[in-house]
């Protein structure tokens, strides 16, 4: 049951959109200039680098908000489980940013959620965040290929933790907890299908940090 509470709190906040409320704000619909998408990069590349980092903080802290008040809520009854608890509200709030009702299932891919997951597991798990993504981004300029790898990683090291102890879970619970991030990994990949198209093919747009914030792209 507890599950099932974690994910409906985590889909309430992922409603939140950010993107799509910044674009009302300067009179579009995010969803129908750029790449169609209600997330960071659609808002950064159409709306300029201040509306992209305030969709950026809205749309991780949302996610962050849902795992504190899960965790506070069942920091008792589930104390043994607190890690689980944080991935099913994070799952949640990816599944409402991704698909919210309101605005016919059409939302963002979920990677600022994925920030906020991150964040809320403390300062290495960031630093390591920070390092596979910005590192692939300014190789590559690729923002999709630094969120995809990121996810990668992110599955990688959540399997090696928790074989090596590290997550506090075992038995069952611990492959509850792969399977919970494999299920991540999996919707960005889907949610990324038309990137992986355009990288395959060598048309995938790059993005450039140009001076004073602006943003290029090619």
């Amino acid at each position: 049951m507890w599950r099932l509470v974690c994910l409906v709190i985590g889909y309430a906040f992922g409603l939140l959109q950010t993107g799509y409320i910044i674009g009302r704000i300067n009179g579009i619909d995010i969803r129908s200039v750029g790449s169609k998408n209600a997330g960071t990069t659609n808002t950064l590349r159409s709306l300029g680098a201040k509306a992209g980092a305030i969709t950026l903080v809205g749309d991780a802290f949302k996610c962050i908000f849902a795992i504190v008040i899960c965790r506070l809520i069942f920091k008792n009854s589930q104390a043994d489980c607190l890690l689980l608890v944080s991935l099913y509200a994070g799952l949640g709030a990816m599944l409402g940013h991704n698909f919210p009702f309101y605005l016919k299932f059409k939302g963002g891919k979920g990677i600022a959620c994925t920030a906020g997951l991150i964040l809320s597991f403390g300062l290495v798990p960031t630093l390591i965040g920070i390092v596979v993504f910005f590192s692939t981004f300014f190789i590559t300029h690729y923002v999709s290929l630094g969120s995809l790898i990121l996810y990668t990683v992110m599955m990688i090291l959540t399997v090696i933790c928790g074989q090596m102890g590290l997550l506090g879970l075992s038995g069952a619970m611990l492959y509850e907890a792969y399977i919970i991030v494999f299920i991540m990994m999996v919707m960005a990949f889907i949610r990324h299908k038309d990137n992986i198209k355009r990288l395959v093919e060598g048309t995938e747009r790059k993005t450039y940090i140009k001076k004073k914030g602006e943003i290029g792209e090619m």
